[in-house]
């Protein structure tokens, strides 16, 4: 009984301090005073240190695609450290724990919880311009670039990282499969080039419920039958659900580099004359000319479907309209006229490049005016 009160007086003292280093030193030392009174201050260095290394992330990712294989060892070892972290420290009451923990273990969980914090900003920092560059800003696949850079964010503020995702197994194994899932998807045509978007997204979404169903079971527990067959459900449940939301997702790594509309096109496949606004008066034809960058290679077809008010009004048989561009990149080449104009031009219009599994490339917009 008087073990318990002290253990509980011991863990009342500290319940207003923070986590961390303050544990590692004496309430006399210099050093716990100076961590107290700088507390916040040192939250903010911390956190803008990992926001610039998240930058610089950003801009070695932004020199080649090729890059993307690294984030595989950065999979495995994250994968492997937060198995080992919820072994090792648990869950629930960690602040007790790691108050009456050795100091050995105190270090162990310090380091492995710094080492994660620095991988998961490494991967999702990577991703995001990859993401960017593929997503459409008016279209729905902008909420999965939108997700990926509030986990990168989450992955910098320490007291989020350390005091929310990483206090339940639950959160902690949600937020590894979301970033699992965008980095897979990415990897995928970089190791396996002309790859098609849609394989790559659903071979991710696979990978990412088996990583999610291991890191709370037991290798050993699928010998049991019954657990081998719900884990089986899993998966497909999570395939099909992906399979579904695909056009909430940026058909990686390809993007729009280049969309015009004009009335006449060059020899070269380029338009003679690109165009913004059109008077619905002297339309015969309409013309698209798109540039897509495919990095992992072209094993996608695509289509242009042409669209006024957000209605499809006719889409391109891609095997008529796929003309070779520069290295590394496709050129894609429409047209409407005769029957295929509607009969009523003005309004909005866009050209969309589409895959033919649906997932949106990239989109050009112009305007039909009286």
């Amino acid at each position: 009984m008087e073990t318990r009160q002290k253990q509980s007086s011991r863990h009342s003292a500290h319940d207003d301090e923070p986590d961390g280093l303050l544990y590692m030193v004496s309430e006399q030392a210099p050093v716990r005073r100076f961590l107290k009174k700088h507390e916040r201050k040192l939250w903010w260095v911390h956190t803008s240190y990992a926001l610039a290394l998240g930058i610089s992330v950003v801009i070695f990712a932004n020199k080649g695609f090729a890059h993307a294989r690294w984030l595989i060892a950065s999979l495995g070892a994250v994968w492997l450290l937060l198995v080992l972290f919820f072994r090792f420290f648990g869950t629930g009451a960690r602040e007790q724990r790691f108050a009456t923990a050795e100091k050995k273990s105190r270090i162990g969980f310090l380091v492995m919880n710094y080492v994660l914090k620095n991988l998961y900003q490494g991967m999702l920092f990577f991703m995001l311009p990859f993401y960017w560059k593929s997503a459409t800003v008016d279209s729905p696949n902008i909420a999965f670039v939108v997700l990926i850079g509030l986990c990168a964010l989450l992955s910098t503020l320490d007291l989020v990282f350390d005091n929310v995702l990483m206090r339940s197994k639950i959160v902690a194994s949600v937020f590894y499969a979301v970033t699992l899932l965008g980095c897979v998807n990415l990897v995928i045509p970089a190791i396996v080039p002309d790859t098609r978007t849609i394989c790559s997204l659903l071979i991710a979404a696979a990978i990412s419920a088996l990583a999610f169903a291991l890191i709370h079971i037991p290798i050993a527990a699928l010998r049991n039958r019954l657990h081998a067959a719900l884990l089986a459900v899993a998966i497909a449940s999570s395939v099909t659900g992906v399979y579904f939301a695909r056009r909430f997702i940026p058909p990686v790594p390809m993007h729009l580099s280049a969309g015009a509309v004009g009335p006449a096109v060059l020899p070269d496949g380029r338009l003679a004359m690109e165009v913004t606004t059109l008077h619905a008066s002297v339309i015969t034809e309409l013309l698209a000319v798109t540039d897509i960058v495919v990095p992992g290679g072209k094993g996608d077809k695509l289509v242009h479907v042409w669209r006024r008010g957000g209605n499809a009004v006719h889409t391109t048989p891609e095997e008529t309209s796929r003309v070779e561009g520069e290295a590394g990149a496709i050129r894609l080449r429409s047209g409407l006229k005769g029957g295929s104009l509607p009969a009523q031009l003005t309004g909005k219009w866009s050209v969309d490049v589409v895959t033919e599994d649906g997932q949106l490339v990239g989109r050009t917009d112009f305007t039909v005016t009286e």
